[in-house]
């Protein structure tokens, strides 16, 4: 049988399609594979959830050389332990507490494996462990970004407040969209071909509900509570997704009487 959730991604990527869709993870979490061709070695981004067909498949890619986690949420996480298991491979996070036989990940660093330069950017306002993988120009010739869940295939992401903050959020976005026109590689939904204008539109995105929860305390009061604001601004939302609307108002409720 024709196994459909290998994804051609990049020059030097590829995804695994894991079986975990739902209202948060869209269709599935998008488990990376990277290496150069000629290349026996690979690194795997985000195992993802505990389901052992979709680990043994991503195993049975190449030598996993290196797991890299861009972030602790359990879809991508929850897998780790047994695929560290599978593989021996070490597994790097920047949280020390995700990590197996090797040190956390810090911001900047520079990690050569399976052929594959890779730079790790600290975008933190998803969460605050949230990291961006920055691939050398030569992927496609212009270069890629696995974003995780900092940016996403479709729609836009939720603010993990108190974890996530708007304002680390907003200065990530500001980050990557000084990375210029790099191929988007998320870990939810389809490749995008632009980064600095997603993130441009994320940061357009962010300004406009702003500006909505600021009419909102006009209407309701300064110090009215996220639930009565939800109510308000995203009074047709699904109900499936209530509690990440309420997580974002949250987050911008944070940030404006912060600054207020």
């Amino acid at each position: 049988m024709t196994d459909n959730r290998w994804v051609h991604s990049s020059e030097l990527t590829r995804y695994r399609l894991a079986p975990n869709p739902g209202p948060m993870s869209l269709d599935g979490t998008n488990s990376y594979v990277l290496g150069a061709s000629g290349q026996a070695g690979a690194v795997v981004v985000d195992p993802g959830p505990l389901d052992a067909a979709h680990l043994q498949e991503l195993a049975a890619a190449g030598r996993v050389e290196l797991v890299l986690i861009t972030h602790h949420h359990p879809d991508h996480t929850e897998g780790s332990a047994e695929f560290h298991r599978l593989t021996g491979a070490p597994v790097r996070a920047l949280d020390p507490a995700l990590c197996f036989d090797a040190p956390a990940l810090a911001d900047g660093e520079l990690i050569d494996a399976a052929g594959v330069r890779i730079e790790v950017l600290a975008t933190p306002g998803h969460t605050a462990d949230s990291v961006s993988l920055h691939l050398a120009d030569d992927d496609g010739g212009r270069g890629s970004v696995l974003t995780g869940d900092t940016i996403l295939g479709r729609g836009t992401t939720v603010i993990s407040y108190p974890d996530g903050r708007l304002g680390d959020y907003l200065a990530s976005m500001r980050r990557l969209e000084e990375l210029g026109q790099k191929t988007v590689l998320p870990a939810h939904g389809p490749v995008l071909p632009d980064l600095a204008a997603v993130a441009r539109a994320y940061i357009a995105h962010r300004e406009e509900r702003l500006d909505q929860i600021r009419a909102a305390l006009a209407r309701l009061g300064h110090d009215a509570p996220a639930g009565d604001v939800t109510d308000l601004v995203y009074a047709d939302v699904d109900p499936s997704v209530r509690r990440a609307a309420e997580l974002s108002v949250a987050a911008q409720l944070d940030y404006l009487r912060g600054w207020v």
